[in-house]
Formats: structure tokens, sequence, C-alpha cells
């Protein structure tokens, strides 16, 4: 590893920029610092994607241009969000913008939102749908890595795990009146991650494990309708009635099986090519490219995955300050808990909940989320710390 720092001095400010940055886009072309590593992870598995939506009949090929289009868009606007200064959004100003645009956007598509599959979630734009609960999920990391990185010496003082689960309370709220629990359950989950990487007290970790119970019970009595305490119901016993509320999850269970080792081969997924296996291209496309790519495919997805999540971490243990420890660890949390809620529902493991598989599943809103993250991650980098006491605010290249 070679460390080459571009730029001395020591930054600990919020919000102020050093004196080689013009406005937010850095001028350190020459030293452009791209995780090639990262890239290498996360565009394979946009091609996984791809492939197994090439091989779906009737609608596959609308779904492989359309996704192909987003791709092309999202790969575009990474390479340009990673030459961005974000220590601007350390900033109060920048989290409460964000946090009153998170809430003006989930009010408006409360109100004139299109509704599909029981849930009003997308803005219907003609050519396209937006979900903001996609950049939201980004919008909440920010706020609450700006949140704890102000108040990281007074984060044993539990009133703070009170204000930014209030923050985070609201915008579940408002997702789940969509009602859109999957979504609202990753709000809680990277409120709940991030107060525990914060590092709280041990009293406080089963406070929190409590409010999550509480949450539950409350929305099992109020807020539940009767097929999503079915799909729980199924994820306790997924055979009890494989033609009614179990049929999704075994005809997943079937397409991962039948897989086997090596697959069926590209185009020849019979689950996902008749329609037995429903949403194949969404909720259960680690189905469909099981059945097709098997257990060896399924191991290849699951490494690149991993790698992703593990050039993240690392960028957070480098992170320059707080915030940027606080704001790649929370995007960690976000990729783990879709990787896992998704995976495990293909696999009968957790109840269906619609939650998408990041960089796999069809749709464009979450996939352009998941790269300006990445893109933001690449971007704090360049003035991340480096271990053996490198000044923070020192850009860097690692070659």
């Amino acid at each position: 590893m070679y460390i080459e720092p571009v730029q001395k001095g020591r930054y600990e400010g919020y919000g102020e920029f050093d004196s080689k940055s013009k406005g937010i886009f850095s001028n350190t072309l020459n030293n452009f610092g791209m995780d090639w590593v990262l890239v290498g992870a996360f565009v394979p598995l946009l091609l996984i994607g791809l492939l197994t939506m090439s091989s779906f009949t009737g609608s596959g090929g609308s779904y492989f241009i359309k996704q192909l289009i987003w791709i092309s868009v999202s790969i575009l606007i990474f390479f340009i969000v990673s030459r961005i200064d974000f220590r601007f959004l350390r900033t109060t100003y920048a989290s409460v913008a964000l946090f009153i645009a998170s809430c003006v956007s989930l009010g408006a598509v409360a109100l004139i939102g299109k509704v599909a599959k029981g849930a009003q979630s997308w803005f219907d734009l003609g050519l396209f749908s937006i979900q903001p609960v996609d950049p939201v999920k980004l919008a909440i990391i920010i706020i609450l890595a700006k949140y704890f990185s102000r108040r990281h010496i007074e984060i044993a003082n539990f009133r703070h795990i009170l204000v930014s689960g209030a923050y985070a309370f609201i915008i579940f709220v408002l997702v789940a009146l969509q009602p859109d629990f999957g979504s609202a359950m990753i709000i809680f989950f990277l409120w709940a991650g991030m107060v525990l990487v914060s590092g709280i007290k041990k009293k406080h970790v089963v406070a929190v494990f409590a409010v999550g119970l509480i949450s539950f019970a409350l929305l099992w009595s109020f807020a539940f309708k009767d097929y999503q305490k079915n799909r729980i119901r199924t994820f306790m016993n997924p055979l009890a009635d494989v033609h009614g509320t179990g049929y999704n999850v075994n005809q997943s269970i079937i397409a991962v099986g039948s897989g086997q080792a090596w697959g069926k081969g590209i185009g020849y997924g019979t689950q996902s090519r008749l329609k037995f296996l429903p949403e194949y291209q969404t909720d259960f496309i680690a189905a469909a490219f099981s059945e097709e790519w098997g257990f060896t495919g399924f191991f290849i997805f699951c490494a690149l995955y991993l790698t992703v999540v593990w050039r993240v971490i690392l960028h957070a243990i480098r992170g320059a300050t707080n915030f940027e420890i606080l704001f790649a660890s929370g995007f960690a949390i976000y990729l783990v808990a879709h990787f896992v809620i998704n995976v495990g529902m293909n696999l009968g493991l957790v109840p269906v909940t619609g939650i998408a598989l990041p960089f796999l599943s069809y749709g464009g809103t979450h996939i352009l989320t998941e790269l300006i993250g990445l893109g933001m991650i690449v971007a704090m980098r360049r003035y991340g710390k480096v271990a053996h006491g490198r000044e923070i605010g020192e850009d860097f290249q690692i070659t």
C-alpha cells in the first residue's frame, strides 16, 4: 500500500472547506482516489441483475432496457458524486434541510402518490416512477450521523437516544402510513444500528431492544393489516398453507433448491420463466438468480456483496471525523439490513416484506440511492484519516 498525501493540514471544524477546494467540488483531479476494488465489486452485481432480467419471458425485455438505463445514469452520477466535498453536510443547516425535505416528500406521496400493490409509495412521472423512501433512507443516515457526531462524548446521556429516536420515529410513521412496513423497519434498523455504533451504555442497548419489541407489539395490535399478520404467521410455518399465504415463500424455496450446485443456466429457470415465482424481478430476484446460477453463482454473489460491505466499513474506519465514520457505518447497516431481509425471505428465513435487494432488484430509485451513497463514501475518503497517525484532513490515494 502506498499513501500519497496531497494536502497538509488538520480539519476539525464543521461546514468549513480547505483552502484547495473550490465550492463543493474538489480540484484534485490528478489524485482522484477512486476505490476500484469497490467499483469492481458493485458493477458485477449490477450485471448479475441485468443478466437475470434478460432471461425473463414476456415483460423481461422491458425490465432489462429500463434497468440498463437506470444503471447507466446511476454509474455516471456515482462518479460525479465521488468528486464532491461533503463536509458541508456536517452543518446543522444541512441536517435540518434534509429532515424537512424528507418529511415533505413522504407527506406529498401520501397525498398525490401512485397506489401500487396496496401501498401509496410512488410518484408517477410518466416515463418512470420514483419511490421517495429510498433517498429518505440515505437522508436519515446523514441526519443521525450529524446528530451523533456532535454528541459523541455525551452519548451516555439517554436523552440523546430519545431525541435521535424522535427524528427516526417521525420518518418511520410517515413510511408506515403508506403502508410500507418493510422500509419502515429499515428506518428502525438504521436508527438502532447507528445508536449501537455510536457507543452507548449496555443498559441503554437493552432499552433500545425493548423499544423495538414494544413498537412491534403496537404495530401488530393497531397497524398491521391481516395480510401482513399472515406473512408473519407464514414465516413461523411457511409450509402450513403452500397454496395460500405460503405460496410465495414455497415457490422461492423451490427455485433456490432446484438450482442445485451449478444452476439450470441463463434463461432456463422454470420457476421464473413460467411465472410460478412471484415478483421475480424485485422481491424474489435472488431466488430467480439462484435457480439459473445454482449454489456456485449464489456464493459468488454473496462474496461480491460482502466485498462492497467490507470496503464501506474500511472507509468508515478511516473516516476524517466522527461524521464520516458514522455515515459510512450507517450505510453499511443499510446494505446489510437489505441483504439479510431480502435473501432471508427468499430462503424462508424472515417474513416477506417487499424489500429490494441492492444492486440486483428491478427499480431505479434504490439503485440510484445506493450508488449515490457509495459515491459519497468514496468522496469522503479523500480527506479521511489513514492509519499510523496521519493528519485528519489530508487527501490520500491508495494504490
